[in-house]
């Protein structure tokens, strides 16, 4: 890229008012998803355009964060001491603020890529205004959109009073947003500006995130910005999360790559796996006793395992989740890869290892990766990854160390033989365990990446989400290296909805509204088909419930589709495996009813008879009748009892006060949804308690109702009163 003659800024105001300058009052705004986002910036540019209307500002992002709100006094009392403590001096996005509140002005245009899920439903600028693509296309499609200024936060590192950058959480579409701005500015005259805003909370991250100055117009650089950053609360586990998890971690090969996503459905994943690592005895004793292994024994041994991992994984994902980092304290996420084609490939095919030896050299020479008459190229790519020691030099066709000079001409088995005695190094280096496009997560997180060293942290290689996503060209990572790092991919991803044709609902509802976006996961689903060797898995819980209603997520049919029929692979629910790649429409329909809960099957059997999808004759094996919430229950509950399947496995912000209120709160707000008599009565019941429990004072306290001091503040302490009282936990 070419250099920018960088100006730097202390103040986002006066930044703002440069870049409406440069571009004109017409700005079409990006900024990464998630956590990347340089919020006092943002803000800055949105009064700018409040305060003129002639100011015609689109914002293109993705995935917008917003602190949690509360709708009612009881909620306020809960939540605001949670989100003092957690998000700090976190700053808010007044544009969403804004939106929420029905005040977004006329001639601003806020343009989502992904949605936080769920978070927009019935909100029509949102839904009118979501932009639905893939994640290898957001670069493309915001530049053809018309994007003049992008801003981003970045971390800062100074050596010897000289400062480098980082783009650290969000190298994913910036890297190729800003090659295409570039060549457009040079094709057709394109005005752009890009901009980093430092936050020295951001771990300062390696691989293709690495920057210099020069590659930002505007920097913009003070402590009163070096805020808080967004804080994703961890969300709590549940049977069928644990059961949905151990299904799958069944079917990750020791050796092989791995990629998870965000939230309860990735996390119980993570713990199966855990588990299978640190508790191998019981954890085949649990496969065993749940009847996954007596069911898919055969899959599991071809695609999977049950042992530990002694070779390790590499994590290659779109997003890097905290639980990547529980997997590699594990010692589950350790398998290094290397950004070389020679060396990858015989370290695939175990001709060497990472330790040095002879036979490293003469393995490279073999596989023509050097030639026998050492080059400077060839020395310098051997001192790179290790395999020269880096005391040595290359002059004049000789290598040079601390006492002599050797001709670099190996043919010369002399030569070759003072190489291996006196300049081998003893380890190769630039291992990489994990390749990622961005991240997010909750605060321990955050940390945990920060107090990594150095050459931890370097063993992260943040990169381009079109490295990652996909196996085809670009300048980030060719395709063949890919396919030899990648080996045995299994790529998991959740979903909402899977119709008995195998098609796969993620990200809509049939009625058009967007719930969330498809991000990477057609991305994921198509990489999975390409590999020779790798699968993908699609997880969801077997039901969905609103109130008193349960429903079916295995449907026979549904009017929105994220993954194709004809791109059906691994699907999971808490019930089990449905492996459906290849199989004929007559089995997908089986495999997936008996996986469904034994509530909705009958009634799907009976859809796909009526369409002629499955023989009249067809009667579901007794085997697959006892699809309940309580059998799940029952496997699970011997190992609760040992400590296991816990709410909270890997931690959480919530204090164990605000834990157990949660729950009975969360109980409380069901009451409220019962019918007026119901709900009359338990109001009623409530009011009759005249003492207050003495374990029950805690948790008054911290909703400050122990001394309650108006009518409303008493019967909101008789209510949560008899929600811990009814609900045992007082």
């Amino acid at each position: 890229m070419e250099k920018k003659n960088t100006a730097f800024f202390d103040d986002v105001e006066k930044c703002a008012e440069e870049i409406i300058q440069k571009v004109g009052k017409k700005v079409i705004f990006g900024m990464p998803l998630g956590l990347g986002k340089p919020n006092e910036l943002a803000n800055a540019l949105y009064k700018c355009a409040k305060k003129d209307s002639s100011i015609d500002l689109t914002i293109l992002t993705a995935l917008t964060l917003e602190k949690p709100v509360w709708k009612s006094e009881l909620e306020r009392r809960y939540l605001e001491p949670f989100v003092e403590r957690v998000f700090g001096d976190y700053v808010d996005l007044e544009y969403i603020l804004d939106l929420r509140n029905k005040k977004l002005p006329p001639n601003i245009t806020l343009c989502e890529l992904f949605i936080k899920p769920g978070g927009y439903i019935g909100i029509p600028h949102a839904q009118q205004n979501y932009i639905s693509s893939n994640y290898t296309h957001i670069a493309r499609d915001v530049v053809d959109y018309g994007l003049n200024v992008t801003g981003q936060i970045i971390a800062k590192q100074e050596h010897a009073g000289e400062s480098t950058y980082s783009l650290s959480c969000n190298p994913d579409t910036a890297l190729d947003v800003a090659l295409l701005l570039e060549e457009k500015a040079k094709t057709q005259g394109h005005k752009y500006i890009s901009i980093g805003q430092v936050n020295d909370h951001l771990p300062f991250m390696y691989g293709d995130a690495e920057v210099s100055a020069d590659q930002f117009d505007m920097i913009v650089d003070h402590p009163d910005y070096y805020t808080k950053l967004f804080g994703a609360p961890k969300m709590s586990m549940g049977n069928a999360d644990y059961m949905i998890g151990l299904n799958a971690s069944t079917l990750i090969k020791d050796g092989g790559t791995l990629q998870i996503g965000i939230g309860s459905l990735g996390d119980g994943i993570v713990y199966g796996l855990t588990m299978r690592q640190k508790h191998n005895e019981l954890y085949n004793r649990l496969i065993a006793e749940s009847r996954i292994l007596g069911r898919y024994g055969e899959l599991i041994k071809d695609v999977g395992g049950t042992g530990t991992f002694e070779e390790g994984l590499l994590g290659s994902t779109e997003m890097l989740v905290d639980g990547y980092i529980e997997l590699i304290k594990a010692g589950i996420v350790k398998r290094k890869t290397y950004n070389s084609i020679p060396i990858q490939k015989l370290i695939n095919e175990k001709k060497i290892s990472e330790k040095i030896t002879p036979n490293t050299l003469e393995s490279l020479i073999e596989e023509k990766a050097i030639d026998r008459q050492i080059t400077e190229k060839d020395f310098n790519f051997l001192q790179e990854y290790g395999v020269f020691k880096d005391s040595i030099q290359f002059k004049d066709g000789c290598i040079h160390n601390d006492t002599t000079q050797i001709p670099a001409d190996l043919s010369d088995n002399n030569n070759l033989q003072q190489v291996m005695d006196t300049c081998l190094g003893d380890t190769l280096k630039k291992p990489i365990i994990l390749h990622a496009a961005f991240f997010l997560g909750p605060n321990a997180f955050y940390d945990a990446l920060n107090e990594m060293s150095e050459e931890e942290r370097k063993m992260i290689h943040m990169t381009s989400v079109q490295n990652v996503n996909h196996l085809y060209g670009n300048q980030w990572a060719s395709y063949d290296l890919k396919m030899l790092q990648r080996k045995h991919g299994r790529f998991a991803n959740a979903a909402l909805m899977c119709t008995l044709s195998g098609a796969i609902v993620s990200d809509g509802l049939e009625n058009g509204q967007v719930v969330s976006g498809v991000g990477g996961q057609y991305n994921f689903v198509s990489m999975a088909h390409a590999l020779p060797d790798g699968r993908s898995i699609l997880m969801l819980r077997s039901t969905r419930s609103k109130g008193m209603d349960v429903s079916s997520n295995i449907v026979w049919n549904y009017a929105h589709c994220t993954i194709p029929r004809h791109l059906r692979d691994i699907v999971i629910t808490e019930y089990g495996i449905a492996n459906l790649r290849g199989l004929p429409d007559k089995e997908i329909i089986i495999a997936l009813i008996k996986i469904a809960d034994s509530r909705f099957q009958e009634a799907l059997i009976q859809q796909a008879k009526s369409a002629g999808k499955l023989p009249s004759n067809y009667q579901l094996p007794d085997f697959y009748k006892k699809n309940t919430p309580q059998r799940i229950a029952d496997d699970l509950a011997p190992y609760k009892e040992k400590g296991l399947f816990v709410q909270y496995p890997f931690g959480t912000d919530l204090t164990e006060e605000e834990l157990l209120l949660g729950k009975a709160l969360n109980d409380l707000k069901g009451m409220m949804t019962d019918s007026l008599g119901s709900k009359a009565a338990k109001l009623g019941k409530a009011m009759t308690i005249l003492s207050i429990p003495k374990a029950a004072k805690p948790y008054l306290q911290r909703l400050q109702l122990d001394k309650p001091a108006s009518a409303r503040d008493i019967m909101m302490q008789k209510m949560v009163l008899h929600a811990l009282i009814s609900g045992g936990y007082v």
